[in-house]
């Protein structure tokens, strides 16, 4: 599946449900699904952060792993800011990665996607995937690290209403805030771009 029909099939999906903190508990009213949010920090930080980026994404792994840790430290955990996860999926298996790492616990869903940055050349760009399987079996070898078993797997990947949500969230990006590359991130309503360093992007926070 190319981007051109992921974003055919984007704009047959209606209004997005909200992103569930793998740091903080959840609500006491809100359930753990793969619908809910997938967030860091908390809600009432003065300046909001959604990051859209695609799992199978280099510069997303180099900012999810070089800078986000970071960010986390000193921005998140130090109650300046809340971090709220998008998917913006560039192809069919970034969109079978969001879909295998939403149907996690939201407790391991930072952990997981962490992860996967870490071993995107293995999953991803391994020339010797050739085909849809290809992919979800290496996928799944991940997946089976993070106690996911077989059946939930494929239930994970068969979920239409999933991949529903997590393409609506792409069409809503490009709309709502004209996300056209990876990572993006929308910081208290405006637009930033790019896989930055700490620096320039505690600029931005600090201008937010």
């Amino acid at each position: 599946m190319d981007r051109r029909t992921l974003l055919a099939l984007a704009g047959s999906f209606g209004a997005a449900a909200g992103l569930v903190s793998p740091r903080l508990a959840l609500a006491a009213a809100e359930a753990d699904t793969p619908f809910s949010r997938r967030s860091l920090g908390k809600s009432s930080a003065p300046v909001t952060v959604y990051e859209y980026f695609s799992m199978n994404c280099p510069h997303c792994a180099e900012f999810g792993l070089k800078v986000l840790p970071k960010v986390i430290k000193n921005l998140v955990d130090t109650g300046k800011v809340f971090y709220i996860f998008k998917d913006f999926p560039l192809n069919e298996d970034a969109v079978m990665a969001a879909q295998v790492a939403r149907s996690l616990p939201a407790r391991q869903y930072f952990d997981f996607i962490s992860e996967l940055f870490r071993t995107q050349e293995q999953w991803a760009y391994d020339p010797k995937l050739k085909t849809k399987q290809d992919y979800a079996n290496a996928l799944f070898r991940y997946a089976a690290l993070a106690g996911m078993d077989r059946s939930t797997f494929d239930a994970a990947l068969a979920n239409k209403k999933l991949e529903s949500f997590i393409l609506n969230e792409l069409k809503i990006g490009e709309q709502q805030y004209h996300i056209d590359a990876t990572p993006s991130f929308v910081i208290n309503g405006r637009k930033r771009e790019g896989a930055v360093d700490y620096k320039q992007f505690a600029r931005w926070i600090d201008e937010a």
